[in-house]
């Protein structure tokens, strides 16, 4: 096989919970579904941080965010630095081995240069679509807040669908010449206020949505700033009642975009591309959308945010409809992943690993047995939080608060923090030196001064 295309699809706060090949929220996604029949899917995939702009840098560099200084999002509050264009990129490395290059959506990571200083010739931007809208439909506007509300323009006229459309579009024109290709389509979907069109709504009844196993959190013995989130959302009043329509207008808006996606993997067999393309599809985090009471993401690790759904279709590679349960980075493997399938070699220093033996369904005597996530504040108050998962565990470090430390086996919706439960005293003295050794491993400016070691190595905490 020749260097192959590069589709990369990629979903602003979808939760790994909301794609119908789960199996476990009652979500209609087949677009999403028949790439999964023909890929692998993955299991394990978490975000390195659960904020848009400093994931959305590591994937481009394949770094981890705190390395080059992106701490949250540049554009709210406090200014922080951006992944500048003289770094290293993936897409950059393609384009100058002969890639045709194209970026469609959400951007994100700069708040002046473009795609095209990271290594893509092609950028159709979300202001594209703003101008089109505008001159089309000057009425429309938006009027129900953070919450959401039905969208009236035409579907052929959504945000969701122009991006496809302009994806679509790219992939024919690329499609015409002799050089590969890589196209980066990145929805700002189900990223709330969640917009949908009348006929997905009218795919789900909002009283049989089932409630989170999460929404009645009490809270006890948990960060301060969890039940403080709620309040300063302003949704310390809403019951499950209010709420079930926010999650009707996510679903419906996840149902949406994957129809877009459709559009897209139609091309691919209009052209007769499927054995020329390596497609995956992911996520930059998830949403909280009412688990726990709380939306959006920001001051908190749990799984709605920092579990992501990833899918990887390689031709000739993947065995079609596998299932990896590998610890798995999505925006820090997928760039050796990338490389490797162009046969390019990736730079040392990169923080994540080629899944390209996981894919071919070889061996990974060695692959990792945790994974680590994490938060520095910003929107609700500057704080670091860092998770592992390892050994049905989630334990999470919060340096100016209580640690939080969660059985993933026998409390998948993380009500009940273990953390002062001395019969665990092993197991978090375990995790919080495997987390210490995995934050100097890369780095990690949180341990630069040496102050709070003592909190992991000695736990030295209140």
């Amino acid at each position: 096989m020749n260097k192959p295309n590069i589709l990369m699809i990629v979903c602003d706060q979808l939760r790994y919970d909301c794609v119908g090949y789960a199996g476990i929220r009652p979500i209609k996604t087949p677009n999403v579904d028949r790439l999964a029949a023909r890929g692998m899917r993955f299991l394990n995939a978490y975000t390195p941080i659960p904020t848009c702009c400093p994931a959305r840098q590591s994937l481009l560099s394949g770094r981890r965010p705190e390395s080059f200084g992106a701490l949250w999002n540049y554009d709210i509050t406090l200014p922080i630095p951006a992944l500048e264009p003289n770094e290293y990129t993936f897409p950059r490395e393609l384009f100058e081995n002969g890639y045709q290059t194209a970026y469609i959506g959400k951007w994100h990571v700069h708040p002046v240069k473009t795609p095209i200083d990271y290594g893509f010739d092609i950028y159709s931007s979300e202001n594209d679509y703003y101008r089109f809208r505008c001159e089309k439909h000057p009425d429309s506007e938006f009027t129900g807040g953070w919450l959401g509300e039905a969208d009236a323009v035409p579907l052929f006229d959504t945000k969701t669908h122009f991006m496809a459309r302009k994806a679509a579009e790219q992939i024919e024109a690329f499609s015409k010449g002799s050089q590969p290709w890589h196209i980066r389509l990145d929805f700002s979907e189900p990223h709330l206020p969640c917009t949908p069109r009348e006929e997905f709504l009218h795919l789900y009844n909002p009283d049989t949505i089932p409630q989170w196993g999460s929404f009645y959190d009490t809270f006890e013995d948990k960060p301060y700033i969890q039940k403080q989130n709620i309040v300063s959302w302003g949704l310390d009043a809403m019951t499950w009642d209010d709420w079930k329509d926010v999650v009707t207008r996510y679903y419906a808006i996840v149902s949406q975009m994957d129809d877009a996606v459709g559009m897209v993997l139609d091309m691919l067999d209009e052209n007769e591309l499927w054995n020329d393309t390596v497609v995956i599809f992911t996520a930059d985090h998830g949403d909280m959308c009412g688990s726990h009471r709380m939306i959006d993401k920001h001051v908190v690790m749990y799984d709605d945010v920092v579990r992501v759904p990833m899918v990887v279709y390689w031709p000739e590679v993947t065995e079609p409809g596998s299932v990896s349960d590998k610890y798995v980075y999505p925006f820090l493997d997928i760039p050796p992943t990338i490389l490797e399938a162009c046969d390019l070699a990736p730079p040392s220093f990169f923080h994540g690993r080629s899944t390209a033996r996981i894919l071919r369904g070889r061996p990974e005597p060695d692959w990792r047995d945790s994974i680590m996530s994490t938060y520095n504040g910003q929107q609700f108050g500057l704080y670091c939080e860092r998770m592992l998962v390892m050994g049905g565990f989630k334990y999470i470090w919060n340096m100016t608060d209580v640690d939080e430390l969660y059985d993933m086996e026998h409390d998948r919706d993380e009500l009940h923090n273990l953390i002062h439960n001395t019969n665990y005293a092993v197991i978090l003295s375990t995790l919080r030196h495997r987390l210490y050794d995995e934050l100097k491993a890369v780095g990690d400016g949180i341990l630069r001064t040496g102050y709070v070691d003592s909190q992991l190595l000695q736990g030295r905490k209140i």
